[in-house]
């Protein structure tokens, strides 16, 4: 479990940083952006590719890359 967050916490960060919203996010915000995109990006693109803690990471971070965009446009 720890694991996991662990590796959320760096999908987020990266995806972030894609994203440049890297300033307005924190790091629980990157935690969450990266769960949740995990589960969005496996789920979109399929389970491939290098993984940490079950997570496969190129999909994962472009889910948190989408996330991210969605609620950016959302709150903006």
């Amino acid at each position: 479990m720890i694991g996991a967050i662990i590796v959320g916490a760096i999908i987020g960060m990266v995806a972030a940083g894609i994203t440049r919203k890297s300033d307005s996010m924190g790091c629980f915000a990157n935690i969450i952006a990266g769960l949740i995109g995990s589960f969005v990006g496996q789920s979109l693109f399929g389970y491939w590719g290098p993984s940490l803690a079950g997570m496969a990471l190129i999909p994962s971070i472009a889910g948190a890359v989408i996330v991210i965009a969605v609620v950016s446009f959302l709150l903006d």
